[in-house]
């Protein structure tokens, strides 16, 4: 099916109507990744539903304008016609045919689709769910920059990630400061990050490339420049990425992250070689500074306070005598 659509796009922007468009990047359009694949198939779907219903109407519009006009005296007039039940049964229900089908196809889609779902497959042609270990990153948005930690790997990088083709990748994404929206076009859609809280994204990368990551949430002064690089490689390219982030920089430690949290715009790529253990369950449970209670421990604290007290039953009040 992605192959039919590839063509139909390449059919439609190849027309005249879109020649304005032929210098633009539609990355939506061509991308690079199954699950942007198939949302990019949803929107498809959906946008020729819809003109099923508008083109019809725009050019029976003009086309009763042009042949009921009051110079055209073959034209059929009949002021008392009121009622059409061939016309009523077109009008009631090609509409209600579409919308049953964009109603099952934005149902199904929006379950497979899920972020929070593992992937189900690899691409269209590998349709079993993939073999390969998931590659863990944790997504931190800072003020105006993005923090990539990889636990399995024991680095972290600020504005630039990479993973290997065809690897699934499962993002666990928080927040510093501010509600930010985590978007890399040609692999997957946009998912909110927010503080003190954790939101998950399966994605994979099925061609090599360098794409474009970015905000798609206003976030303050510095957002414009809030983007990060994605780079989609083989396996080898991506093991020797990794063993450059590990000659490249320090260690990301809880003093070294509240010197990164400041906020600042343009941030360029850093590399860190090394991450202390635990350190996004600390930023995500809001306990990074020394002396502040975590989130998690606060919660459990009232949890145990609140199965530890006897009920209490009000006793019933004594009668009032005169």
């Amino acid at each position: 099916m992605s192959r039919h659509f590839n063509r139909l796009i390449r059919f439609l922007l190849g027309g005249s109507g879109l020649a304005a468009l032929s210098g633009c990047n539609a990355v939506v359009l061509f991308p690079s990744g199954d699950i942007a694949i198939q949302q990019r198939d949803q929107i498809i779907i959906a946008t020729v539903l819809m003109l099923l219903i508008i083109v019809p109407v725009m050019a029976l519009t003009a086309y009763f304008a042009w042949h009921y006009r009051a110079s055209n005296e073959k034209a059929e007039y009949d002021p008392d016609w009121h009622h059409s039940t061939s016309l009523e049964l077109v009008i009631w229900s090609a509409p209600l045919l579409i919308i049953i089908f964009l109603g099952a196809v934005t149902w199904t889609g929006t379950h497979l689709l899920d972020p929070y779902r593992p992937l189900g497959r690899t691409d269209a042609d590998r349709t079993g769910p993939p073999s390969a270990e998931p590659l863990q990153v944790q997504v931190v948005s800072l003020d105006w920059k993005w923090l990539f930690i990889y636990p399995q790997y024991g680095i972290a990088t600020v504005n630039e990630m990479a993973a290997p083709v065809d690897r699934p990748i499962q993002f666990s994404l928080t927040s510093q400061s501010v509600m930010n929206s985590f978007f890399v076009p040609a692999i997957a859609g946009q998912i909110y990050t927010m503080p003190g809280m954790q939101t998950t994204l399966h994605a994979i990368a099925n061609a090599p490339g360098n794409f474009q990551g970015f905000s798609a949430n206003i976030s303050g002064i510095g957002f414009s420049s809030m983007t990060f690089r994605f780079l989609s490689t083989s396996d080898d390219d991506f093991a020797a990425w990794v063993d450059r982030v590990k000659v490249g920089g320090g260690t990301l430690d809880r003093a070294e992250y509240i010197k990164l949290e400041a906020p600042t715009a343009a941030v360029p790529v850093t590399y860190f070689g090394g991450t202390e253990t635990g350190l996004f369950t600390a930023i995500l449970n809001r306990c990074v500074r020394e002396g502040q209670v975590c989130i998690r421990d606060m919660m459990a604290q009232d949890s145990a306070h609140r199965h530890s007290e006897p009920a209490q039953a009000a006793a019933p009040e004594a009668p009032q005598g005169n």
